[in-house]
């Protein structure tokens, strides 16, 4: 073969070699990045081609797609809309999704691996696809009356639910809320003009602050003090100081009682009285005598710090912060300074005190249902860890049976005893200028407990006014509280 042969040849190769190249960028290591373009029709038509999957809770559709006669052959509906956005999210052409929309599309749209025998059937009887269905843990009622009495009062926040014992979300409200049905739309327009009132709304009502906000927790942190004190040579009648104010440790820098009176009439008090009071002096003192290593595991050992927390959506991981010398500690024990908890997390710290000390991982997801509604996969309660003995998590709870004692506010349950913990959070630039955030926690009944709630109201609460947690958040809790006693669960 003569050269300019031989040169045709390698040049015919190299194009050979270099067009099988781009075909195998564009087909392997691209194709997801195109597959998921919002430019790509192609996908869109597509995934409308097949009927999507459900969502519901107890028996009631929360997400379904009905026949349509345009080009895309289905539309997403959410017949119960605000309430349960939160918990459902939404499904939009133009937007993508967030929620279980998001977090559970495989299992939604049919490519999940648990439906391959659904999927293989279809194709060979020349059925057509379809998605499976997600069962949640929500109890309706329980969720729609968190949602009410957050959104009829106009308060900006989040409820959260838990049975103690096996990790199930019942509730987990969200307020402000929008309706995810006109994001639905197949109408690019209409999509557009919705997201812009909600928007215009408030700037983050899109977010579900159960999980994707964190706050500082307030006096509620004080439940992971006494648990670590408990556990550290403490009891319920050991003695803090009882002084309206005190200067911290190596500092200048004063701290005080929410109302600036003594923690009682005496010049100590028990830390039985100083939770039940609320007391931050005495609490101060507390966390600079044990000091931010026990603090930390011990918030550490309720979840707080976990960055893989799903349920299935992920949840913003919680904090207690640096703490880097005693000052700093001292305001982390009175859940200010750097610490920052997401209200699921609140709800998980009193869940595990109910649960005597075991912490269970929360879930949003029951089950997993084929189309034909069978089912191909359940979720087991999952232990995390153990955050205290079971004899210390029952004095943890006759203390806090102390605490709701003295807890203002309505809404109090005849023949069921709650034990509780309010708060009343500062935060912002300005904090003694901001309105604090307003905080309840707590489980019931506290000998037998079927539910532990969590409850913040964002700028609800006045600093000057110790009882800010119990006359503002502590009548939702104790609401929600009760519908889920009343439904059995």
């Amino acid at each position: 073969m003569n050269r300019p042969v031989r040169r045709v040849a390698l040049a015919v190769m190299v194009m050979v070699v270099v067009l099988l190249g781009n075909a195998t960028y564009v087909q392997v290591v691209q194709a997801g990045a195109y597959r998921d373009d919002p430019r790509n029709q192609r996908v869109q038509i597509d995934e409308y081609s097949r009927q999507r999957g459900q969502i519901t809770a107890g028996g009631e559709v929360l997400a379904q797609s009905v026949a349509t006669n345009d080009r895309l052959k289905y539309l997403r509906q959410y017949p119960n809309g605000p309430a349960f956005a939160p918990v459902t999210g939404f499904f939009s052409t133009v937007y993508g999704s967030s929620g279980l929309e998001r977090s559970t599309d495989g299992v939604l749209n049919g490519t999940d691996d648990r439906l391959f025998v659904r999927r293989v059937s279809d194709l060979i009887t020349g059925r057509d696809p379809a998605g499976g269905n997600v069962v949640t843990t929500i109890n309706p009622a329980v969720q729609k009356v968190a949602f009410d009495q957050m959104s009829s009062k106009n308060f900006e926040g989040a409820v959260v639910a838990l049975n103690p014992q096996t990790g199930d979300i019942l509730a987990m409200a969200s307020t402000p809320s929008y309706d995810p049905n006109p994001l639905a739309s197949h109408d690019a327009a209409e999509q557009q003009q919705a997201w812009k009132a909600d928007s215009a709304q408030n700037p983050d009502v899109l977010t579900n602050r159960a999980i994707s906000e964190i706050y500082p927790p307030g006096s509620t942190f004080k439940l992971v003090d006494t648990a670590a004190a408990l556990q550290n040579g403490f009891t319920p009648d050991s003695q803090l100081t009882a002084a309206p104010n005190i200067t911290l440790a190596d500092s200048t820098t004063t701290l005080e009682n929410y109302d600036g009176t003594p923690c009682g009439t005496g010049a100590t008090a028990s830390l039985r009285d100083a939770l039940a009071r609320s007391c931050n002096t005495a609490f101060a003192q507390l966390g600079g005598e044990l000091g931010a290593d026990k603090i930390r595991a011990q918030a550490e050992s309720f979840g707080v710090g976990r960055s893989d927390l799903q349920i299935p959506m992920t949840v913003q991981p919680s904090s207690v912060g640096p703490m880097s010398d005693t000052p700093s500690t001292q305001q982390s024990a009175i859940g200010q300074r750097d610490v920052r908890l997401t209200p699921l997390q609140n709800a998980m710290i009193v869940a595990s005190i109910a649960n005597g000390g075991q912490t269970v991982a929360p879930h949003l997801v029951k089950e997993i249902q084929s189309p034909q509604l069978d089912v191909v996969d359940t979720t087991e309660p999952d232990r995390m860890s153990r955050s205290m003995p079971q004899n210390v998590a029952s004095t943890l709870t006759d203390l806090m049976i102390g605490s709701e004692n003295r807890t203002q506010g309505g809404g109090k349950i005849t023949g069921v005893q709650i034990a509780s913990k309010t708060g009343t959070a500062e935060h912002g630039t300005d904090p003694k200028n901001t309105p604090p955030h307003a905080w309840y926690v707590a489980f019931a009944p506290a000998e037998d407990p079927k539910v532990a709630i969590a409850v913040i109201v964002e700028n609800g609460g006045n600093r000057a006014l110790e009882a800010t947690g119990g006359s503002v958040a502590a009548p939702v809790g104790r609401a929600v509280i009760a519908e889920a006693l009343r439904g059995g669960q």
